[in-house]
């Protein structure tokens, strides 16, 4: 495993490819995963994937927030590793995976008797009565899921990402098979609709969670760390830091997720087409926020060893290093989406739909705008990963809820409705919420990161 002790710039720069770039691919084929299910059930029917669209959504809010507690693993594995504590890795990565199956457990009901749920927030009956079908066998998945987070950001933290991109990417080629399969009623299988979407992201969720733990297990390299051992063993002290760490996270993730939530359903509110523009265009700047992500990840790893160390010097060098790489990818995201706008957004649509220019017409004003904000939006993640990395989450919550809740989401709605911007004017909005939490994450790293002698 490569130290951070004495890193020069350039080694920094190395370091950060090789953990991040397997974590960008990952990041992607995750999000394939989400793009397969929805394009399988399009060719099934629209009740179909307006259903799980749905469902999807309701489960993914609750992942974010049970999340944190799998997140939390990385950074607290990091600087245990740094210090030189084995047996540390072993007590927190157990307990985050006790969390993550606790959290499981307990949202589940919200899956069981979300229709009514789904009824109360104004969603039309045939929709939530089959996003419940969905939800009653996808829940099943949830604690897979959040297992699968933990080992991700355990093996993340001993710089073992090829794995977790590989297991990955198998993954989407699995779901895509076994929905083929379970949806359409193809191989001699029984023809199950939304059951059989739900089905294949269970079984996919649970037989990635069992590549990923053999791996941890049985690699001679990681052996030592005993992960499994005595796994029935609560460890109380362990599971108070990882429970400590781990639920900011996961509320900054549910308030960041929140400020693109409430954005579609007032984008919603000024038109279908619109609508639709907005989703395209959120889709592109999500492709590209993914590399973002795989860097902070890298960043919070590298800066977690730097602070088990001691090492306040190549914790700020890294820090710049890496916000420099995530800017340099920003700038070059600014230039495509100002120089090639609407050829982007014509690649997601029918062009003998009479509809699609005027998507395109709109979707190209909101990827400019997008341009506005990819520097902050890269700034914003790669300070959440700094921070994250230093075991600093609660105080970023609280700057996070404010820039997205407080300011982000009241000026998008003023800009679009009060000032009569429409669109953009939401866009505008985003820009304003991402900046301010960029600002003010960026100076609390700055200020609280350790300094050298």
């Amino acid at each position: 495993m490569n130290s951070v002790s004495n890193t020069s710039k350039p080694q920094h720069a190395r370091a950060l490819l090789t953990l991040g770039l397997p974590l960008v691919g990952s990041h992607l084929a995750q999000m394939m995963l989400h793009v397969t299910d929805t394009v399988m059930l399009g060719w099934y029917g629209v009740l179909e994937l307006a259903s799980v669209v749905l469902g999807a959504s309701l489960f993914f809010i609750i992942f974010i927030l049970g999340a944190g507690f799998g997140q939390a693993v990385m950074p607290m594995v990091a600087q245990a590793l740094g210090r030189g504590d084995e047996v540390q890795v072993r007590r927190d990565t157990r307990m985050g995976l006790w969390l993550s199956i606790g959290f499981g457990v307990l949202c589940y009901p919200v899956f069981w008797w979300s229709g009514s749920l789904l009824l109360a927030l104004g969603q039309k009956a045939d929709v939530s009565a089959t996003a419940q079908v969905y939800l009653r066998i996808a829940g099943l998945g949830m604690i897979p899921t959040l297992l699968v987070m933990s080992l991700k950001s355990y093996l993340a933290a001993l710089e073992k990402t090829q794995v977790v991109l590989w297991v990955t990417v198998a993954a989407v080629v699995m779901n895509a098979g076994v929905n083929y399969a379970l949806i359409f009623g193809n191989w001699g299988a029984p023809e199950l609709g939304v059951k059989g979407a739900a089905i294949a992201s269970v079984f996919t969720q649970a037989v990635t969670f069992v590549a990923l733990a053999l791996y941890a297990h049985w690699l001679p390299e990681l052996k030592r760390f005993n992960l499994f051992q005595r796994f029935w063993r609560p460890d109380w002290q362990a599971m108070q830091q990882v429970y400590r760490i781990g639920w900011p996270i996961g509320l900054t993730g549910l308030a960041e997720g929140g400020l693109f939530q409430a954005s579609a359903i007032m984008m919603g509110w000024i038109g279908t087409m619109e609508l639709a523009a907005h989703g395209i265009a959120l889709e592109v700047t999500a492709l590209a926020f993914m590399v973002h992500l795989g860097l902070s990840n890298a960043a919070t790893v590298r800066v977690g060893r730097a602070m088990g160390q001691n090492n306040a010097q190549s914790l700020r060098n890294g820090a710049k290093v890496a916000l420099m790489m995530s800017l340099g990818f920003g700038v070059t995201m600014v230039v495509l989406f100002l120089t090639l706008p609407a050829q982007i957004i014509a690649l997601f649509l029918d062009n003998a739909n009479p509809q699609s220019a005027a998507i395109v017409a709109f979707g190209t004003t909101l990827l400019a705008l997008s341009a506005l904000f990819q520097m902050v939006d890269a700034t914003q993640v790669m300070a959440l990963g700094f921070l994250r990395g230093m075991q600093d989450t609660k105080v970023p919550m609280w700057l996070a809820a404010l820039s997205y809740w407080v300011i982000g989401i009241p000026v998008s709605y003023v800009l679009a409705f009060p000032l009569g911007l429409g669109g953009p004017g939401l866009w505008l909005g985003l820009t304003v919420g991402l900046s301010v939490a960029a600002a003010l994450l960026l100076w609390r790293f700055w200020t609280t990161a350790p300094k050298p002698d």
